[in-house]
């Protein structure tokens, strides 16, 4: 008997960072490829979806906004919800089943965090557990200019095995709208997770 395959598991962390456009657009690809998504946001990263998203996008309808906005197809994964301040969950333990975790956006304050590995909110830990167990931790930092200690603490924060993927949109592909630029970074987050994807077109050369 062929068993089904197994549905893979990430854990989302957002930020009040600005970019909550990523975050969603990322989601949603996610979803509609079947996956099992936790999703941690931070008070602010809550604050940061109704502002530049509207209200429709409160974290207790996530999935009904993105399926609003990308179609049923995010209905094929499950996404689960998880209060930053809950340090006894699951997703605290290196014993969670989650393969992967992006932190999209990343604010500098939770960069920080997880550089120096002060684990004091959910996702400061789930990012840790990554870390520690030795697997794929993507923080997509947003911010312009940058600090020196900012820049300082994306080195320990790669030093320590994150991949650090800023959210910096490229426009070879031309794009035309802010879904567009949006759908470039999820696309490049999704090929750091090992994902095939049309969410833009490969460059091709010259």
């Amino acid at each position: 008997m062929t068993m089904p395959p197994a549905t893979r598991r990430f854990v989302i962390g957002i930020t009040g960072a600005s970019g909550a456009l990523y975050a969603t657009r990322t989601m949603a690809a996610l979803l509609e490829r079947g996956c099992h998504l936790d999703v941690i946001a931070s008070d602010y990263g809550r604050r940061l979806l109704i502002e530049e998203l509207g209200a429709e996008a409160r974290v207790d309808r996530l999935q009904d906004f993105l399926a609003d906005r990308h179609g049923d197809g995010v209905r094929s994964g499950a996404l689960q919800l998880h209060s930053n301040r809950d340090l006894g969950s699951a997703l605290a333990s290196g014993g969670n089943r989650s393969e992967a975790m992006v932190v999209v956006p990343c604010s500098m304050k939770t960069l920080a965090g997880i550089a120096h590995g002060l684990s004091q909110n959910l996702i400061e830990r789930a990012a840790d557990v990554m870390l520690k167990e030795r697997r794929r931790l993507i923080v997509v930092p947003r911010e312009t200019p940058m600090s020196l200690p900012d820049l300082r603490n994306m080195v320990l924060a790669a030093e320590a095995g994150a991949m650090l993927l800023p959210a910096m949109p490229a426009f070879y592909q031309k794009p035309a709208t802010l879904d567009d630029l949006g759908a470039f970074i999820a696309g490049k987050i999704l090929g750091a997770l090992g994902f095939d994807h049309d969410l833009f077109p490969a460059w091709g050369g010259s």
